[in-house]
């Protein structure tokens, strides 16, 4: 018995050395280099330029891309590419040689000068980095079958941290010693690792009725807007089962979501200064996020996506109880470090396993906008239940809203449980979430 579990566990590892998996971890390092750009790394730069605080806040508004990219992941999944390169690459390609361009622009402009030149590229660099996500996302979920959707989950949170790291703390080490547009060519020269990838990777083999619908010259703008909006959600609801998938999407990380907005003033209320807090994030939070991620992977591929799903959700809940630890330990660096360490472990398995999930879950005719809408109704969830967070802390206190967050995703868990018991057989028990994927 010892010995066929050893092997499971091996084969679940190698799932990280096929060969599209380790692409998906090079689109995801470019999926993660744009974001900082028109964030903290901007911030940056006009801060040190003397901008006022309010302006550099507007800018802000700039990710608001982000959370509204499935208003246009129809034209990406329906709309033949400008370059005839297959209906993934041929987009990748389009938009990030524009993002190149763009984010080349964006470094050349000088803050008091130009400021309202920069909003506008800052704008139109978060618009092209939301649509690559979109892209990348639709060529990861249609090229890996249904038992590497896991590791390359995993993977695509292990590059998207790299590429995060790269754009923040690299791209302030450079230009503190060559300037901000050596900054931000470097960046945009890195921009080609997902080009490659794109360039001299495979289309996505999809049902040729799948890739012509809706490039005929002649269809009318109903017709077509029926097929590209309201088809995605006419697709997903003929799924058995859907409004509870719907529920399980929105409640899986209800927990993390709230324990995510309250952990840093929770350190700061039990005396922690933010040097302390900003060394320990740093120093165990990157590597701890990826771990998780990358276990998350292999423990999709061991047991099938139903069954990871629900063993993550447990870990992730239970490491919402380390919170509780910290609020009745009260000021210890190795609770601190305990607690950064776990929330992002267990959040990285669970983020992996919820990744999946919802790729499992995407039609080949609309894989791009249903991977889209999925993503933002589960980041919906988190962020709306998430904005309660201060005034139930205030009302409850720390230990027991913590103890909540825990508990918060249960209903999710239960959900799982059950479809989990009525649609598994001993046929598809390695993967029981095949059912549902198709």
């Amino acid at each position: 018995m010892q010995t066929i579990q050893t092997t499971g566990w091996r084969n679940s590892l190698a799932a990280y050395t096929d060969r599209r998996v380790l692409q998906v971890l090079a689109l995801g390092f470019s999926s993660g280099l744009p974001l900082l750009l028109t964030y903290s790394t901007l911030s940056a730069w006009l801060a040190t330029a003397g901008v006022r605080r309010a302006t550099i806040g507007a800018f802000a508004l700039a990710g608001t891309a982000y959370a509204t990219k499935f208003l246009w992941s129809p034209l990406i999944d329906r709309l033949p590419p400008p370059l005839p390169l297959g209906r993934r690459r041929g987009w990748g390609i389009t938009i990030q040689l524009a993002l190149i361009g763009a984010t080349l622009g964006l470094g050349a402009c000088d803050p008091k000068r130009n400021l309202p030149l920069m909003g506008a590229l800052a704008v139109l660099v978060a618009f092209l980095s939301a649509s690559q996500d979109t892209v990348i996302d639709a060529w990861r979920v249609e090229m890996l079958p249904l038992e590497l959707q896991g590791p390359g989950a995993g993977m695509t949170q292990t590059g998207y941290r790299i590429g995060m790291l790269v754009a923040g703390a690299g791209g302030l080490a450079i230009a503190a010693r060559a300037g901000w547009f050596a900054a931000y060519a470097t960046m945009a020269a890195l921009l080609s690792v997902g080009m490659l990838v794109f360039l001299f990777g495979p289309e996505p083999r999809v049902a040729a009725d799948v890739s012509d619908r809706g490039s005929s010259r002649g269809q009318t703008l109903g017709t077509w807007f029926s097929t590209a909006v309201i088809g995605p959600f006419v697709d997903f609801m003929r799924r058995p089962l859907w409004p509870l998938i719907l529920i399980v999407i929105l409640d899986y990380k209800l927990g993390e979501g709230m324990t995510g907005v309250m952990s840093t003033p929770l350190y700061v209320a039990l005396g922690f200064s933010l040097n302390e807090i900003a060394v320990i994030s740093k120093l165990f939070g990157f590597f701890s996020i990826v771990l998780g991620a990358l276990l998350g992977g292999i423990i999709t591929v061991r047991f099938g996506l139903l069954r990871s799903l629900m063993l993550c959700g447990v870990l992730q809940a239970a490491g919402n109880l380390f919170f509780v630890l910290q609020a009745v330990g009260g000021h210890r660096i190795g609770y601190l470090a305990l607690c950064v360490t776990a929330e992002n472990i267990t959040g990285g398995m669970a983020g992996t396993a919820l990744i999946a999930y919802i790729s499992s879950l995407c039609s080949p005719a609309f894989t791009a906008t249903q991977y889209a809408l999925l993503i933002s109704f589960a980041v919906l969830g988190r962020t709306i239940i998430g904005s309660t967070g201060g005034a139930l802390s205030e009302a409850i206190g720390w230990v027991p809203f913590f103890l909540l967050t825990t508990v918060a995703s249960v209903p999710a868990l239960l959900l799982l449980l059950w479809i989990e018991r009525r649609d598994a057989t001993p046929s598809d028990r390695p993967h029981p979430i095949s059912s549902l994927a198709h």
